[in-house]
């Protein structure tokens, strides 16, 4: 059975990207494991925890609880993140859990060239935002978290699942959604 990583960034209870998420969520296959970011309370790396990531790389030891996020995104078959918009990406939480799943001889290795080679198993990464206002050309969320499978994770595919100008004055949010959630069921993932 395929793993799922759902990795929610969605804090408000009423999440209009975690009800996104949701729909596509039913589209796939497999055994699904939420990881709740608000919950988890990942810490920014500090000088300690740099050194200790060093020296566990250096030994080739990744089996401390402290690489348990790159372990678990490394081994997951399809990854569905979830985040809403916000100042032009997502919440700082998922920077910081990004940071703790980049972990070279986890989840990428570098080449006898320096180049960045993946180590991860999904073959998909879908990245679910929505926004009041417009994204526009500038959804650096989605192209931070799709430069990363890219360049790091060797995730071939990465899509964006969107809603945005939800808030804006004569629109309807509810319907909005509504329609997007109606053209979610019908597509392929």
């Amino acid at each position: 059975m395929k793993k799922i990583l759902f990795i929610n960034a969605c804090i408000r209870p009423e999440s209009r990207t975690r009800r996104l998420a949701e729909e596509v969520l039913k589209k796939l296959e497999g055994e699904v494991t939420e990881l709740n970011l608000e919950q988890e309370k990942i810490r920014p790396l500090d000088q300690k925890g740099l050194e200790f990531r060093n020296q566990c790389g250096a030994a080739g030891d990744f089996s401390s609880d402290f690489f348990r996020y790159a372990r678990q995104f490394a081994e997951a078959d399809e990854i569905v993140a979830a985040a809403p918009y916000w100042d032009l990406s997502f919440p700082s939480m998922v920077k910081i859990y990004f940071e703790a799943v980049t972990v070279t001889g986890v989840t990428f290795y570098y080449t006898a060239e320096g180049i960045p080679r993946g180590l991860c198993r999904a073959g998909k990464l879908i990245y679910v935002t929505t926004a009041g206002g417009p994204i526009g050309p500038r959804n650096l969320g989605f192209e931070y978290v799709k430069g990363l499978a890219d360049a790091f994770y060797g995730i071939p595919s990465c899509l964006c699942v969107k809603a945005d100008q939800l808030d804006l004055v004569g629109n309807d949010p509810e319907a909005m959604l509504r329609e997007k959630i109606e053209e979610l069921r019908k597509k392929e993932f």
